[in-house]
């Protein structure tokens, strides 16, 4: 698998990474194992967990796998949300995020985090006070690289201005939702960060499973009362994809792929991946037949004309301005 650039980083990540939410729930250490030594064989050298994931196990998990090859791996991490009852464990004040990157540091078993995701914006905190903390976190060694996840772009900009007013190590990378079902990113997100040259790591490309094929009946959400996954098991998946248009889009979408010939599964990541904001989708599986199933899309370069086949099948994200008459024959911007 080749490798691409994050940002300006200098640093080198494979096209796909892997999110480790499933390990030490949905999989146990044993399948974790497994689907850690697939994405390696795969030549995936970038692995995504956080402090929250399944109360730490995640992390636990993930820092025995990567003992052996700790050095061929980019490894990040996230801090915001609660990972305790007091009032203090949660949040990106400096008190939480000098404990929190400690206890991953412990639970991952490394002497630092690549890449440490503000996992959320903090409303309550300053911004300024976020940035010391993570410069000084920075400057210490434990953390090599700050990133923000489900951020907006004013949130982004804001943190990229803040950090250079102050001659603070700046945010590299964004995390954001990004899928054919929710394509708001596309709007001011993916175009804010190509110009700042941030690494884009999107997550959800199957739109919590939808975009799998296996809502390809029609049922959609209202008919999908048993079963497994997390449209049917998690109630904010639930919500999160509950339009009723989206189990059209989403059975339109796999007969679309298996008439280019693809899995949809494959096919819905290599569409993430393709737009060039990106720098890697990150996967997610329970099983290692679900993963092999998502590596499919590191052999699928959809081209501009299929780009906009699948781009057609939902209704195109509202322009970040009113000018909706940009991109059309009236544009104004034209010579």
């Amino acid at each position: 698998m080749e490798t691409v650039l994050l940002g300006r980083t200098g640093v080198r990540v494979s096209p796909l990474a892997f999110g480790t939410m499933s390990f030490g729930g949905d999989a146990d250490t044993g399948e974790s194992a497994r689907l850690f030594a697939r994405c390696r064989d795969a030549g995936i050298n970038h692995f995504d967990t956080a402090d929250i994931y399944n109360e730490g196990r995640s992390e636990e998990i993930l820092g025995d796998l990567v003992r052996g090859c700790r050095d061929e791996i980019v490894l990040a991490t996230k801090a915001y949300f609660p990972t305790g009852p007091g009032p203090n464990d949660r949040g990106s004040s400096r008190y939480h995020l000098m404990r929190a990157v400690e206890g991953s540091l412990r639970r991952l078993r490394t002497d630092r985090i690549d890449i440490c995701y503000l996992h959320r914006w903090d409303d309550a905190t300053d911004l300024g006070e976020t940035l010391r903390a993570l410069e000084d976190i920075v400057r210490s060694g434990k953390v090599l690289y700050p990133a923000v996840s489900n951020f907006s772009a004013w949130q982004t900009t804001k943190a990229l201005g803040v950090a250079a007013l102050h001659d603070h190590v700046p945010v590299v990378a964004i995390q954001p939702m990004y899928n054919l079902l929710k394509r708001q990113a596309e709007s001011e997100i993916l175009p804010m960060a190509a110009h700042e040259r941030l690494g884009v790591f999107p997550y959800s490309p199957l739109a919590g499973g939808y975009l799998s094929g296996k809502y390809a009946d029609g049922s959609g959400l209202s008919g999908s009362s048993t079963g497994t996954g997390r449209l049917v098991t998690n109630a904010m998946y639930r919500t999160r994809y509950g339009a009723e248009s989206n189990a059209g889009i989403a059975r339109s979408f796999a007969a679309l792929a298996r008439e280019m010939g693809h899995h949809p599964a494959a096919l819905a990541v290599a569409w993430v991946a393709s737009h060039p904001a990106v720098t890697a989708p990150l996967l997610g599986a329970r099983s290692v037949a679900q993963l092999d199933d998502l590596l499919g899309a590191a052999g699928i370069s959809p081209s501009p004309d299929d780009r906009a086949r699948i781009s057609a099948l939902p209704a195109a994200p509202a322009p970040a301005t009113d000018r909706n008459e940009e991109g059309s024959a009236h544009d104004l911007r034209r010579p």
